[in-house]
């Protein structure tokens, strides 16, 4: 993500020509930073559904379906956005906005990526996680893209269940069910969502406000969405403690799960009481380590326990 804040900083990422330039073009397109975080939860929800290592086919088609999906996701996320993408500071460098790729070929890029994903997990995985994966495509695309986004400061809210769906996709794959382990990772990324958003909006108020984007600090100010990011905080510090307490992880994921929410808290706090990004920042790159450390936990916590 050190590249999302070098555009928040307004840095522009530099750009190779010919071939190698487009290639790198739907690259960024796919959105890969976001792909990384949904491959991480999924591959964790698969190996607590395996208790262990899930059989290599099965683990690198699930991977690669999902990597898809998630591109196909984000190119549609994309062309929907081109607009509004033009006027941020953070996305006007986007391939469509500068013109490097036209509309028409980004729109045929997400309709194969998203039908060769679905092909890949129904015909190499199972039905269950195939549906499920477009399901969290589907959501991301028409309900937070087209819906939420333009219409109400809720779109983070509601709109994260998108992001949360690729761990149920993991242990679908696994199992053909769904299990305990995989809805408590949905929880937590579910939770998880608004408080990361939110202190990446604070540094970008000034971009959603020139693209009319409702996000919560330029509807409600700056204090409320600190408020909010507090109390999201707390909300997601507490379920995620109370998954030891529903016998659904053990003490191993109960002690990190301590530790690293009494962190979140910290740094949740301090952007609530510091009038200047900094400590935004600080929560923003915090909570993807955060995110990637419980997923860790609950893996660790599956295994031995």
């Amino acid at each position: 993500m050190s590249s999302t804040l070098s555009r928040v900083d307004g840095v522009a990422p530099s750009r190779s020509s010919g071939f190698r330039g487009l290639l790198a073009d739907f690259y960024e397109l796919s959105k890969p930073r976001i792909i990384t975080l949904l491959l991480i939860t999924t591959a964790a929800a698969m190996v607590m559904a395996a208790r262990g290592v899930p059989p290599a086919a099965t683990f690198v088609w699930t991977l690669l379906g999902g990597a898809l999906a998630a591109a196909s996701a984000g190119a549609f996320n994309c062309i929907v956005d081109s607009d509004i993408d033009g006027l941020m500071r953070r996305t006007c460098a986007r391939p469509i906005p500068t013109g490097r790729l036209r509309v028409r070929d980004a729109l045929a890029y997400a309709i194969a990526t998203g039908i060769l994903s679905f092909a890949i997990l129904a015909i190499m995985v199972n039905p269950l996680a195939a549906w499920l994966s477009l399901a969290g495509n589907v959501y991301y695309v028409v309900i937070y893209t087209i819906l939420l986004k333009r219409a109400t400061p809720l779109n983070i809210v509601i709109g994260g269940a998108a992001g949360a769906i690729p761990p149920l996709v993991g242990w679908a794959a696994v199992t053909g069910t769904l299990g305990g382990p995989a809805l408590a990772l949905f929880a937590l990324i579910f939770l998880w969502t608004p408080p990361h958003f939110w202190s990446l909006a604070l540094m970008t108020e000034n971009d959603y406000a020139k693209a009319r984007i409702p996000m919560l600090p330029n509807v409600r100010g700056r204090l409320h969405t600190k408020r909010e990011i507090v109390a999201y905080s707390l909300v997601l510090v507490a379920s995620s403690l109370t998954f030891y307490a529903l016998n659904i992880t053990g003490w191993i994921y109960f002690v990190a799960a301590a530790v690293l929410g009494a962190l979140f808290m910290y740094y949740a706090g301090r952007t609530y009481s510091e009038e200047t990004t900094i400590w935004s920042r600080k929560l923003f790159r915090f909570s993807l380590l955060y995110l990637a450390l419980m997923c860790a936990s609950m893996v660790l916590d599956r295994l031995l326990l």
